[in-house]
Order: C-alpha cells, then structure tokens, then sequence
C-alpha cells in the first residue's frame, strides 16, 4: 500500500484492499467529521446530497483502491435484479464497476469476460479440471488503462497493479475459484458456484477496456473514462488552478490519485493529499483546485443518464463514440 499510503507499511498481514467510502470509513474533517459516512449519509441534508439523491435510503457510490500483489480469485456479481430478489439480507443491490489503472508492472492483466462459445457446461468443466483461466479473455492494461465491469461478468485481477475502483455500493461478490488457497486458519474460502453460475451472463460481451472520452475544461486534461446508470467517472489532470463546478442534483467525490495542493470553496481551503477522497456537496456550486505538485485526480457522482447522454450529444459526440464510454 506504500505508493499511496506510505505509512502503511510493515503491517502484521497483507491488506488488499483500502476502502475510501465505505459506510463504516470515519468522515475526516467538515460538519460530520468523526462519523461513520454511514451516520454522515442518514443525516445529511438536502442541499449536501443534491436534490437526486434526497431520498435515497443509502450511500450510493464505493471508491476503493485495489492493490494485486498475486492473482485475486475468479468471481462475479449479480446484478440488482437478483440481488433484490436473492440477497434482501445482504442489501439487496447487485455490483456494476469499473476499474481505473492507477499502476501496472510489466506484463500485468486481468481476466474479463469469456471467450466466445463457452457455456455453462464448458465453464463447469473448467472448474473440474481447473483450466478456467484458459476460458477467459486476457486484457492486458498499463497505467491509466480504464475497464467497464458491469454486473454478470466474470472476472478476476491479475498481479502488479493498483487499481482505483468505483462500484455501485454492494459488497456482493460470488467466488467461484481461489487456485486452492487458504486463510490464516488453513481453511479455504468460501465458493458460491452456483449463484455465481446462476448471474453469468454466458454468451454476452459487455464490458472491457473502454477509450476515454476528451472534455473541455479551461486549464486542466478532462476525461469521462466511463457512465453508466449507477456512476459517471472522469480523470482530471490539473497542474494550475482548476475550477471544477457541481450540480445541484448530485453530491460528488474527488479521490486524489497523484500530487497535493489545496482545495478552496466559498470562503474556504483545505490541503489534499495522495489517497484522499474528499465529498463535494451538491450545493457548492464550483470547488476550485489549487495543485502545488501536478495532479492527477478521479471524480465520479451519480449522473442522470439521459441529461448526460443529451448533453455530449449536444457537444457534438457520435452514437457511436458515446457506446463506447456511455451504458445503459
């Protein structure tokens, strides 16, 4: 975890994961600070939510950051229309995510998605046989390298990288092969074979690596790396004074990525680190960023994806173009 969070190091066993909105994550600084973003959410008003969100019972969006030092275990999810009928008691909600490439080693993949033709049965001979990988498309990535991952696709995260991802907020994961390891008690993780058979989406290609989307913006690189109904993601590289405006219908996120500086809204400032994730109310209007060191930064919300797709129609951007970035 050393590249982002240096003083994580040394620890008592490996972490593989750092969760940056997770509902027991600890609000930092603000109004809320000291509350659990579960407590925050329960409590925030309107005017911090955005008038989208006011009645959401949950937090929407999960950032994390991923760190693959070995292959994870082949899984997949279910989408919401299962989960709601399935796992009410686990929240009910399935998984879309995306996966945004922060650093790769040389040669590092991942597996996402199946290679034409393979079936139900096929897939269940490859667990009996444990040649599943060879069933799956390899995609190799390299630093910036953004992947689509929407519910039912089966998937696993090679070596060597550390990936930021943003997910409609579900911890659903069905495991279907974890090449025989063990936990710290010597006993194997779970597998859920047969839900996870069960959400496959066998015979679909949805997903992958996607191109991003160029955006204007006075003085920074904009990118929409991906939109879907649950998350709009983009990648702004900043290395002078940015504004970044917000809509009143939305709350967003901005997880830092690289570099440090200040943030400033209204009569206020603030200093952001690597690794951060800060939330912008939705009644900030503009957030302005104020880089000392170039950064590199991620913000995603949760767009209304018509007004979305209308409005990069409106700027100009082909059907075919917006099937690349933007799911329905």
């Amino acid at each position: 975890m050393a590249p982002l969070f240096p003083e994580k190091s040394n620890l008592r066993e490996p972490l593989g994961e750092a969760w940056l909105t997770g509902v027991d994550c600890k609000v930092a600084s603000g109004p809320f600070a000291g509350k659990t973003v579960g407590e925050a959410w329960a409590e925030m008003p309107v005017e911090w939510r955005g008038t989208s969100l006011a009645s959401a019972k949950d937090f929407p969006l999960l950032v994390k950051f991923i760190f693959s030092t070995d292959k994870l275990s082949i899984q997949v999810h279910p989408d919401d229309s299962y989960a709601s009928a399935h796992e009410k008691n686990a929240g009910g909600r399935g998984k879309t995510e995306m996966w945004h490439v922060v650093s790769a080693d040389s040669g590092a993949q991942v597996l996402l998605g199946l290679k034409p033709g393979v079936d139900q049965g096929k897939f269940r001979e490859g667990m009996k046989q444990q040649t599943l990988e060879n069933l799956f498309l390899a995609v190799p990535v390299h630093k910036g390298d953004t992947l689509f991952i929407p519910a039912g696709t089966p998937h696993t995260i090679g070596a060597g990288m550390v990936i930021c991802e943003v997910q409609e907020y579900s911890d659903l994961t069905y495991r279907v092969y974890d090449y025989g390891r063990v936990d710290a008690n010597g006993k194997p993780r779970e597998l859920h074979i047969e839900k996870a058979l069960e959400v496959t989406k066998f015979g679909s290609r949805a997903g992958g690596k996607v191109t991003p989307l160029p955006r204007p913006a006075a003085s920074a690189t904009r990118s929409l790396l991906v939109a879907c109904n649950f998350f709009a993601t983009e990648r702004w590289e900043c290395t002078e004074k940015t504004e970044i405006k917000v809509d009143p219908a939305r709350f967003e996120l901005v997880a830092i990525l690289e570099g440090s500086g200040s943030l400033s809204w209204a009569d206020s400032e603030a200093n952001y680190h690597r690794g951060e994730c800060w939330l912008v109310p939705a009644s900030q209007a503009r957030i302005e960023v104020l880089p000392e060191t170039a950064t590199s930064l991620i913000r995603t919300y949760v767009p209304d994806i018509s007004v979305l797709r209308t409005e990069l129609h409106r700027d100009g951007i082909s059907a075919a173009t917006l099937a690349q970035v933007v799911f329905d």
